[in-house]
């Protein structure tokens, strides 16, 4: 039944449809940061470069955790577009947009005293804590065009169109770079050159999207329920989904961040060398997202389309190809790690460090794959809850051991992160498995 599935070249062809784009625009996204370290780098002061970096941080941070806004949206739409409902599609990407902009104004009102809290607690330098309060307060503007982005994005995911997506990343990404090097260089508007510059293209970004829901609305057609905007009831599902990823999401970067401390702790280069190799797991996570974006799309669809061929093809073209995916980048690491870590810095101390624990991050890929597979399952098929609950029994799980493994230094912070994606994984598929035993996919969740 697996090699049937895996021999139909028709969802071959639709996987890697959805999946090049997205993952050929995920990659875009790490070439603005290092543009804009880049480029403000090249400036007199160090404490230039620090306010862009800190910023950019605690923006990047509130827009992260509001990366429900784009799964959320997705299942939603790949299941109306499965049904063929254009109303409903109308209707998921109107509560999608309007979220995006309930949050940014709510957002942009607390984050201003935010701000103020995280650089007391880092105590910065008064040049430092000035640039950087003026870098984020002009970032803020374009948090509005970031969550509708998200939103947009979600949206036209689920209705299995990765070109729009690929057209709005690229064209926000390219254009933030563009302008960064006019605005810094030449015009030498510093690092407020640099926050304009990030502004503008997200506006750009987020308004080629709108203009794109024109034409996919005319392939999709149907009238909202404006009545039922003003119901509660029909927010329900949508806020319902939304928040439990919400949850979901803290419960990682609460993982994140407890590496980092753990990590502090062990010494500079310790630390140094874990976000180095930190970085492999942020390069394979933007390529295996690709092919959970298109089980995302697909599985949506086949569950609103009550199609469980589909969902099963969909399932395991994407699975093999993310497996292979995964193998690759092992070898990757296994074979070329050095290079790679020397990319990256020309401290000996922290090469070294690297070096020792190289061995870890092969394995990574391996063990990560099938918690990013099985998300996309699960956001297709709006089951956020399962998602939230298999998140937060890894956690639970791993943080204890990671506190029992802590008289094996750096081994045994490594071994808990592993066993905290290898957890991640091995829940969701048990849930899976018991969904699909009891034929519950299409049912409401």
């Amino acid at each position: 039944m697996l090699y049937d599935a895996w021999r139909h070249a028709p969802t071959h062809r639709k996987v890697w449809a959805l999946a090049a784009p997205m993952i050929l625009s995920n990659l875009s996204v790490p070439l603005v940061a290092l543009v804009d370290s880049t480029v403000i780098g090249h400036l007199p002061h160090a404490h230039q470069l620090g306010a862009v970096a800190v910023g950019g941080s605690l923006y990047t941070l509130l827009v992260w955790l509001m990366g429900f806004l784009r799964m959320g949206t997705t299942g939603f739409a790949a299941q109306a577009s499965g049904r063929e409902d254009g109303g409903a599609l109308r209707q998921v990407l109107l509560q999608g947009l309007l979220l995006a902009l309930g949050f940014a104004l709510l957002l942009g009102s607390l984050a201003i005293p935010f701000t103020g809290f995280a650089l007391d607690l880092m105590r910065p330098s008064a040049a430092l804590d000035e640039l950087t309060r003026d870098y984020f307060h002009t970032r803020l503007l374009g948090l509005p065009a970031a969550l509708a982005s998200y939103a947009l994005i979600g949206w036209f995911l689920g209705t299995q169109n990765a070109r729009a997506p690929l057209a709005i990343l690229l064209t926000t990404n390219l254009l933030n770079v563009t302008l960064d090097l006019w605005f810094v260089l030449g015009l030498d508007w510093g690092v407020a050159g640099a926050a304009r510059a990030s502004v503008i293209a997200e506006w750009c970004g987020a308004l080629l999207g709108l203009a794109l829901t024109r034409h996919a609305l005319r392939e999709h057609p149907g009238r909202p329920d404006w009545h039922s905007l003003g119901r509660l009831a029909s927010w329900r599902p949508l806020l319902a989904v939304n928040r439990d990823i919400f949850i979901r999401t803290l419960a990682l970067e609460l993982v994140f961040f407890l590496v980092t401390l753990q990590g502090t702790r062990l010494g500079e280069a310790t630390v140094a060398a874990n976000a180095l190799l930190l970085n492999g797991l942020l390069l394979t996570a933007h390529a295996l997202d690709g092919l959970a974006h298109a089980v995302e799309a697909l599985c949506g669809h086949a569950i609103g389309a009550r199609d469980r061929t589909a969902l099963r093809r969909s399932l395991v073209v994407a699975g093999g190809w993310s497996l292979l995916a995964s193998i690759a980048f092992a070898l990757f690491f296994l074979l070329a790690g050095q290079g790679f870590v020397r990319l990256q810095t020309d401290i000996a101390e922290v090469r070294a460090v690297a070096f020792v624990y190289l061995p870890y991050l092969a394995l990574l890929p391996l063990v990560a794959v099938w918690s990013y597979l099985l998300d996309g399952l699960f956001i297709g098929a709006t089951r956020a809850r399962e998602m939230r609950d298999a998140m937060l029994v890894a956690v639970t799980l791993a943080v204890p051991l990671g506190w029992a493994l802590g008289g094996l230094g750096n081994h045994g912070l490594w071994l808990a992160f592993l066993t905290f994606m290898l957890l991640r994984g091995i829940c969701l598929g048990l849930l899976a498995w018991r969904l699909n035993r009891r034929d519950a996919w299409f049912a409401s969740p």
